[in-house]
């Protein structure tokens, strides 16, 4: 016999199986308004945390003056390497910000201790999955890239991480837009699982 489903698990269940991470040029203003913001942190804090690590750090970055000045660090961290990347490529990296109306970044700080380092990072990425869960479900799109800004120490220091603290990259949220293109066709769930008997 099928297990029953009550009415709001039945709601979540159809906003987890509908969430699509959205370029970030489909986000759109408005952004998420703080109480938006704090609930989709709040399902964070409910992430799988062994020992309770608590490993999960972001820096919201939202009004359009912060927003611009991580354009501005994105684009001379990349012009510091060696070598520089092409000029498209930095122009790119620094329209992210400007594009979406908030941009979380996220960090997760790594304790020495019985709790294994891959453990504390996995918790983190649970952490992440929660927000782009609570973001959609609240009705925003949203996107969690990496890259070398991610890792960049440079940019990590001047977002306020600390020695213990590793950025881990970037979420963008916003609206969706009008034009966004449809959701990709989920794969055959067959090709990831088997099952064990022993």
């Amino acid at each position: 016999m099928d297990s029953e489903i009550t009415a709001p698990a039945a709601d979540a269940l159809t906003a987890l199986l509908g969430r699509r991470s959205l370029a970030v040029p489909y986000l759109r203003a408005p952004g998420p308004d703080r109480a938006a913001i704090d609930r989709a942190l709040d399902a964070v804090l409910r992430a799988p945390d062994h020992s309770q690590m608590r490993p999960w750090r972001f820096v919201l970055i939202q009004d359009a003056q912060a927003r611009q000045k991580l354009s501005d660090l994105f684009g001379s961290s990349m012009q510091a390497r060696t070598p520089p990347p092409a000029a498209a490529k930095i122009d790119k990296a620094r329209s992210l910000p400007l594009t979406a109306p908030l941009v979380i970044a996220v960090g997760a700080r790594i304790q020495d201790g019985k709790v294994p380092e891959v453990e504390q990072l996995l918790s983190t990425g649970a952490g992440v999955m929660n927000l782009l869960n609570a973001f959609h479900a609240q009705g925003y799109g949203a996107i969690w890239l990496t890259g070398d800004n991610a890792y960049d120490p440079a940019v990590a220091q001047a977002l306020g991480f600390s020695a213990e603290e590793r950025c881990l990259g970037f979420v963008y949220v916003g609206t969706p837009a009008q034009n966004a293109p449809a959701a990709p066709r989920r794969p055959e769930r067959a090709a990831f699982v088997r099952e064990w008997r022993g």
